[in-house]
């Protein structure tokens, strides 16, 4: 495996940036990371702030234009791409952040958690999700506001493929 570098020079890390890459590195989130990209014949190149970046991730699942597996963002189009968009690339760094606070791959679990909570309280995965609201909504593309009523129904017609109607109401006369 060849690290490619990256396009252009790179500023020096800051300590928090080399603080989060080595405690992913020795949680073994960005190892994870890796093998998951060399796996899916994904093309290697250094990013920027301590990110490896993976372009041309083309397996089904996740359903996302870009992933984190600790330093590593995994993206389905081209690193060029991904470097094109700033606002995405710092959502993914976000959570390369929180893979360090959860040391490591115990973030996948928690994340899943609060993506099931979001999904059941919104009726999307990042809505509600506390990892998705810290990262930045708009930035990772998640729609900020849903109301929760509708959100709710629509989540369980997507899981049981149908929402019974309400009872009906009885209207009481009165005298």
């Amino acid at each position: 495996m060849t690290l490619r570098p990256g396009p252009g020079p790179r500023p020096p890390l800051t300590a928090g940036q080399r603080l989060r890459q080595a405690a992913n590195v020795v949680n073994g989130s960005t190892l994870a990371g890796v093998v998951v990209a060399l796996a899916a014949r994904t093309r290697l190149s250094a990013g920027p702030r301590g990110l490896i970046l993976a372009e041309g991730y083309a397996w089904r699942l996740p359903v996302a234009g870009a992933f984190t597996l600790g330093n590593v963002v995994l993206c389905r189009g081209s690193t060029a791409g991904m470097l094109a968009r700033p606002a995405l690339l710092g959502h993914e760094e976000r959570h390369c952040t929180q893979y360090a606070w959860c040391l490591g791959l115990p973030f996948i679990p928690l994340y899943l958690l609060a993506a099931g909570w979001s999904v059941a309280r919104t009726g999307n995965p990042g809505t509600g999700n506390v990892f998705e609201r810290n990262a930045g909504l708009a930035a990772g593309g998640y729609p900020v506001h849903t109301p929760p009523r509708k959100a709710v129904a629509g989540a369980v017609r997507r899981l049981f493929g149908f929402f019974p109607p309400p009872p009906p109401r009885v209207q009481r006369r009165t005298v």
